[in-house]
């Protein structure tokens, strides 16, 4: 595991457990607050256009995204997951389900390749 990974880690667990928090941690909450969380950082994006959603507020994009990744982080804790790990593994099934000479610079998903 990468080393900032593990004191990120350290310290999201340090301030869940200061707060007592753990007991609302379980599987099911985590992933519902990934869902709201993300729904907040699709809210910065709303009605806005193509060239609109390019000028988002950075700020405010790093605080949504920081609380998506953040439960993320503590789910995949809580089932012993190394997110580098799961997302490189990932990141070589989806090869295979889009190989570049069909996928290059088409969004068609991999079934109607």
């Amino acid at each position: 595991m990468d080393t900032t990974y593990q004191q990120t880690l350290v310290e999201l667990l340090k301030f869940r457990d200061d707060r007592d928090w753990q007991q609302f941690h379980d599987s099911k909450n985590l992933a519902l607050a990934i869902s709201i969380e993300a729904a907040e950082l699709n809210e910065l994006f709303l009605w806005k256009d193509k060239v609109e959603s390019e000028k988002v507020n950075v700020s405010k994009l790093k605080e949504e995204l920081a609380d998506i990744l953040s439960f993320a982080f503590l789910l995949a804790n809580k089932h012993n997951l190394d997110p580098f790990e799961i997302i490189s593994e990932k990141i070589k099934r989806n090869a295979d389900k889009y190989p570049i000479e069909k996928a290059k610079g088409n969004a068609t998903k991999y079934n109607e390749l």
